[in-house]
């Protein structure tokens, strides 16, 4: 497997706080990825960095060879790699449907003239758009809510409805923040067959999660960070056993910072 994604060195501060101490990493094209830490850890902070969501104050993501923009979010999404969010940010008063072809409007080509006029291309494309939208709700499991506003929709629903979104960019690396929260056992497991049949069709997937167990049954390879360090990275197997990432969970170590 070669390296889609390489997080090299990546610093970041908020006033005194290390929220992200020189942590590098490297994802295989095909994996699996997760990320796991106590609260606090840096988990998210990485993602907003990686997503130019935030700029990183040293360090970079490199992605298929080439160094990613740092704090332009658009330009990021455009180069491959979609995310979802750990609070669900869906256009709440848009159906499901619309939500998934607001995603996928970054890869259309029609100009505001094309959408002004009605060209004979743009309505092509908004066709396309739509029946690639229906299709991406059917993936997920939730076609039948294509005509729901979404602010009407299950929560585990709404979640399946922020990946089919991402997955609207035709992203190369799919980065899931927290998917499983506030999911149940049932959901959780058809999470888990979803996240499995996204990787068999082509997609990498970089997950956080606080659900250790689903981590370490799904993930080809996980990193542990702990107050803004990575202190493993390895198979699960490894890193379940590794005595820095025990100590982390159970609290050692964490008094006093």
């Amino acid at each position: 497997m070669s390296p889609l994604l390489e997080a090299r060195k990546v610093q970041k501060r908020f006033g005194g706080l290390h929220a992200l101490s020189e942590v590098s990493l490297t994802i295989n094209e095909g994996e699996v990825y997760g990320l796991i830490g106590p609260n606090g850890a840096g988990k998210t902070t990485l993602f907003n960095v990686l997503t130019g969501a935030c700029v990183a104050d040293d360090g970079a993501f490199v992605f298929k060879g080439s160094a990613l923009p740092a704090g332009k979010p658009h330009e990021v999404v455009g180069r491959g790699i979609a995310r979802t969010f750990q609070n669900i940010r869906l256009f709440r008063e848009l159906t499901a449907l619309e939500n998934v072809m607001a995603g996928h409007h970054i890869r259309t080509k029609a100009g505001i003239w094309g959408i002004l006029g009605q060209s004979r291309h743009t309505r092509e494309e908004e066709r396309r758009t739509t029946a690639r939208a229906h299709e991406l709700l059917d993936y997920v499991g939730i076609g039948r809510f294509a005509g729901v506003v979404s602010k009407n929709l299950p929560y585990g629903d709404q979640r399946r409805l922020e990946i089919a979104r991402a997955l609207a960019t035709e992203p190369q690396l799919l980065a899931l923040d927290e998917p499983a929260a506030g999911m149940n056992a049932t959901e959780t497991g058809q999470l888990r067959q979803l996240i499995e049949q996204i990787r068999a069709d082509g997609v990498t997937v970089m997950l956080i999660e606080h659900d250790v167990m689903l981590v370490m049954g799904l993930c080809d390879r996980v990193a542990v960070l702990d107050f803004g360090r990575k202190i493993a990275e390895d198979v699960p197997a490894v890193v379940q056993k590794d005595e820095a990432v025990i100590a982390a969970y159970l609290g050692a170590g964490r008094h006093g910072h």
